[in-house]
Order: structure tokens, then C-alpha cells, then sequence
């Protein structure tokens, strides 16, 4: 799917020198930066997650009887 990007000056040149500096275009830059959110996202949720049920472990255990 396509989709529009509107950038203000500073983000463009932000992005363009991001672009430059790593050998690759601006829309690969923006599809990394998309997917580094993404992952890092689920990585922070699937971290709480596991952290909450072993803290709640007991109620848990009380809530699935």
C-alpha cells in the first residue's frame, strides 16, 4: 500500500541526513525506523506481560479456577 509522508524541513533534512550517512534512501530509512518501532513496541509489551504474570501469579492462578 502507498502512502504519503508530509515532513516538515527540519525532519527532511533530519531524514536526508540520516539517509546519507547510512548508504541507503529515505524510504528505507523511514521503512527500518517503522519496523524498529514496531519490534521495539512488542518487545516493551511482551516485557510487561511476562513481568505482570509472574508478579500476579497467584491471583492469576485464583482467576483461571
Amino acid at each position: 500500500m502507498a502512502m504519503t509522508l508530509r515532513l516538515d524541513d527540519e525532519e527532511t533534512a533530519a531524514l536526508q541526513a540520516a539517509a546519507q550517512r547510512e548508504g541507503i534512501s529515505m524510504h528505507e530509512v523511514v521503512r527500518k525506523a517503522l519496523r524498529d518501532y514496531i519490534e521495539g513496541w512488542e518487545r516493551d509489551r511482551d516485557a510487561f506481560l511476562s513481568q505482570f504474570a509472574k508478579e500476579n501469579k497467584s491471583l492469576l492462578d485464583r482467576l483461571a479456577q
